[in-house]
């Protein structure tokens, strides 16, 4: 029968369809799959089943055909849900792909995966939830040995690909620069961007650590402060511009798109998060970034690029990845001290390139 890539270089396909619909983080991680697909297939119809709110970082790309928005409804099963997943598997079912590479790798991934009817479709190794029942080829990429964005080149490589330096590429418009230069054009330079926020409590660093850092930003370099987040991260912002008292604050919680963040991220001088969804969307798009780990691992999930840096707790437990935790040592254990010591430098660099 021959391998994956020997099955492919016989028969090419002509429709594919990547799933990957969440989370925002992830999709980023995925991001790179697009060129490989595109050289591998150069002539191919490339589509991409993505949560309703993620669909603008796939839209109006050169090396993408279609975008499947997908609403998967509240958190748990749901009618909604359920019939938002109907509604898709009928959809998936009419457009006769040839080859479908679920990324996501859930049991609802799985099932449009099944859906799709196409004759390959491809899934990782350590798919949970039963989705490897609906796959014809199994991909092992050690969830527990290689960041998240290798894992995506792995399968490249299994498909025939030949991936070297992975691509990000943002779709982010002329528009979306403009927006940017006009918002940061009364800030102060160097420019520090803060995103406190994150669905996890256990990721969330402590506000005052995130003021503490501002405020020795402010006082040795005269750095303008940009806080930055989702409309449900307005409680924490508030806390954050509370906790820095008279210090100027340029408030955008809940007020960018998110090619505005990207636009945004890659003309601050540093971008400081937790870990979350639009710390990747900022290193994707070249973004001077640290990010704060306090109870997950960043040599799976950590920032990628070469201007991505990380501080990491150390604490006895790290990583626990838990959700919730009552001692949360970590978040102590990752003190405005190591963070800074990291900031700092980052920002006389950003003033000497500016100089």
């Amino acid at each position: 029968m021959g391998s994956l890539s020997e099955i492919l270089a016989r028969r090419p396909p002509r429709r594919i369809c990547i799933i990957k619909p969440s989370s925002l983080g992830d999709v980023v991680h995925s991001l790179p799959i697009l060129p490989e697909l595109r050289r591998l297939w150069p002539d191919a119809h490339l589509s991409w089943v993505v949560a309703g709110s993620f669909r603008s970082l796939l839209e109006n790309r050169a090396d993408l055909d279609r975008v499947i928005p997908y609403d998967k409804g509240p958190s748990g099963i749901s009618v909604k849900g359920v019939r938002g997943l109907s509604r898709l598997c009928r959809t998936l079912a009419q457009e006769r792909f040839d080859l479908t590479i679920d990324l996501q790798g859930l049991l609802r991934s799985g099932l449009m995966t099944a859906a799709t009817r196409a004759p390959v479709r491809v899934g990782l190794q350590d798919a949970r939830e039963g989705a490897r029942w609906f796959y014809t080829h199994c991909v092992d990429a050690a969830r527990t040995e290689v960041h998240a964005v290798d894992r995506v080149m792995i399968v490249a490589e299994a498909l025939g690909g030949h991936p070297s330096e992975p691509e990000f590429t943002l779709p982010i418009s002329a528009e979306d620069e403009s927006w940017a230069d006009e918002t940061l054009a009364g800030t102060p330079r160097p420019t520090l961007v803060l995103n406190a926020g994150s669905r996890w409590a256990t990721k969330r660093w402590p506000v005052e650590h995130f003021a503490e850092v501002a405020r020795r930003a402010v006082a040795e370099f005269g750095a303008g402060i940009v806080a930055v987040g989702a409309p449900e991260d307005r409680e924490l912002v508030d806390s954050l511009r509370a906790s820095l008292g008279r210090t100027p604050v340029l408030d955008l919680c809940g007020s960018t798109t998110l090619l505005q963040l990207g636009a945004l991220s890659r003309r601050a001088d540093v971008y400081l998060s937790n870990d979350t969804g639009p710390l990747h969307l900022a290193a994707a798009a070249g973004a001077s970034v640290v990010g704060i780990y306090t109870c997950t691992e960043p040599r799976l999930t950590g920032p990628y690029g070469p201007r991505a840096a990380v501080v990491k707790s150390c604490v006895w437990c790290a990583p626990s990845f838990l959700k919730t935790c009552d001692r949360l040592e970590c978040h102590d254990e990752v003190s405005p001290d190591r963070v800074w010591a990291v900031v700092r430098p980052r920002l006389i660099r950003a003033i000497g390139s500016a100089a």
